[in-house]
């Protein structure tokens, strides 16, 4: 059974896939991964370029856009609003807003879905009110929408709690109006909520603490390329001048690589001392990816055509502390992966990531395959390698610790078996079928 059918394009995009079907993963270790594999375009690119096709009237093309169950389910609720959806080919996406409805926004299945408070921000500025539960998403500890409501109300947006418990949101009927926005945190989609309601806000909006991941540069470059006047691009201080519409881009906009694949293959060919070679991708946004890699002694190279070689080694080096931390620090949606590779490497490497608490419930995950971890804190982890993984049934826990397990069976003796490994594919493209072409023994099935 494949989750995500790569046969012909489909149009109607209503797969009926929320809640997501359950699975398993089924895994035996021991292979070495050699070969080329298809880096697909980010995951958290997609969506706030998706989300920000709501401010448009006129189609608007997207190339590069991979077909996970996250964006399959925010591209649902759109089209349940209107929104008309055609799939050109299998990583072509054409989206029309023109006759966006509010009235028949889902607010169950925005509840649901993480990715659906990307739609606060365009919701209120094209339409001016949105009701919207707290959305869902991954298990990993708090993460609170008051970063997203601080931002849109100062942006002059009156919030509401509803009989139901829904927020209800409108522009106080004059439409939103600049501001100087410091954000309490720099909080990566209450960045783009805001960014996305300021660009045809009346006036000026300066916004500082604004996170500057590469898929938030991506979205502001997008809606510069629609008409926007945001500088400050890639940094934490934007400054937004509104204007009265956009329009779609004249040319076809292709989403980022992304990283995060690329530091899951590149861990892949690590643990597994194997040979993987990826592309496309964008060396930039890979500073502190790579620099980890090379101090554990991993190799790597960038190649003359723009693809990125990555080799295991006979013997890998722990490294001490890997703290993770906003972008352009090291990524906390790898965190767990690295956990995973330092099982394997020479020493003891202390794992902090401050920015969410329930990060590491994959080590307890590791500790019934044989690793050697403690868990000190929520934030903090101890791992001591190298040790064994012996395979045994396990739990993908959320997306980024399913992609651990998936690549912790990859390496353990025997065989192992991951439930709720539906979970992996709400940010991995048919990450099980990608794996096989490199060799790996991966099979996926029903619950």
């Amino acid at each position: 059974m494949r989750l995500l059918r790569r046969s012909a394009p489909r149009n109607d995009i209503l797969f009926n896939i929320l809640p997501f079907p359950l699975m398993k993963l089924r895994i035996r270790g021991g292979k070495h991964l050699r070969g080329n594999v298809r880096i697909s375009g980010a995951k958290n690119a997609s969506g706030p370029l998706i989300a920000a096709s709501l401010l448009l009237k006129g189609p608007v093309k997207f190339k590069n856009v991979p077909r996970l169950t996250d964006l399959l389910g925010l591209l649902e609720i759109m089209q349940e609003m209107g929104v008309k959806v055609d799939w050109t080919g299998d990583h072509e996406l054409t989206i029309d807003a023109t006759e966006l409805d509010p009235k028949k926004l889902d607010k169950k299945k925005m509840k649901r879905m993480r990715f659906s408070i990307l739609l606060l921000g365009p919701m209120l500025a094209r339409v001016r009110r949105v009701s919207v539960g707290e959305p869902g998403g991954c298990s990993i500890g708090n993460r609170p929408i008051d970063a997203h409501l601080f931002a849109l109300g100062a942006l002059g947006a009156n919030i509401e709690t509803e009989d139901d418990g829904t927020l209800a949101m409108d522009a106080n009927g004059r439409g939103l109006r600049g501001a100087y926005v410091v954000l309490p945190e720099p909080s990566v989609t209450a960045t783009e909520n805001l960014v996305m309601a300021a660009a045809t806000a009346k006036g000026h909006t300066s916004v500082r603490l604004a996170a500057a991941e590469p898929h938030v540069a991506d979205l502001c470059r997008f809606l510069n390329a629609c008409g926007a006047k945001i500088k400050g691009v890639g940094t934490h201080e934007l400054e937004i001048d509104g204007v009265t519409s956009l329009a779609p881009p004249k040319k076809a906009w292709t989403v980022i690589p992304d990283m995060l694949e690329i530091g899951t293959f590149a861990v892949a060919a690590a643990i597994t001392r194997g040979d993987i070679t990826m592309s496309p991708v964008d060396m930039s946004h890979l500073d502190a990816v790579l620099s980890a890699l090379s101090r554990i002694g991993v190799k790597h190279e960038l190649r003359s055509d723009g693809s990125l070689r990555v080799q295991g080694v006979s013997r890998m080096s722990a490294i001490p502390k890997l703290q993770a931390n906003i972008y352009p620090c090291f990524p906390t949606d790898l965190q767990a992966l690295f956990g995973l590779l330092a099982t394997q490497c020479h020493g003891t490497t202390l794992i902090q990531d401050p920015l969410f608490e329930g990060r590491m419930g994959y080590v307890n995950e590791l500790l019934k395959m044989g690793a050697n971890a403690v868990i000190a804190d929520p934030h903090r982890v101890v791992i001591t390698g190298p040790t064994p993984l012996r395979g045994t049934e396990i739990r993908s826990l959320d997306l980024r610790a399913g992609a651990t397990m998936v690549l912790a069976g990859l390496i353990a003796e025997g065989e192992t078996v991951i439930h709720d490994a539906e979970m992996v594919y709400r940010g991995y493209e048919d990450l099980d079928g990608r794996l096989r072409t490199l060799g790996a023994d991966i099979e996926q099935e029903h619950e």
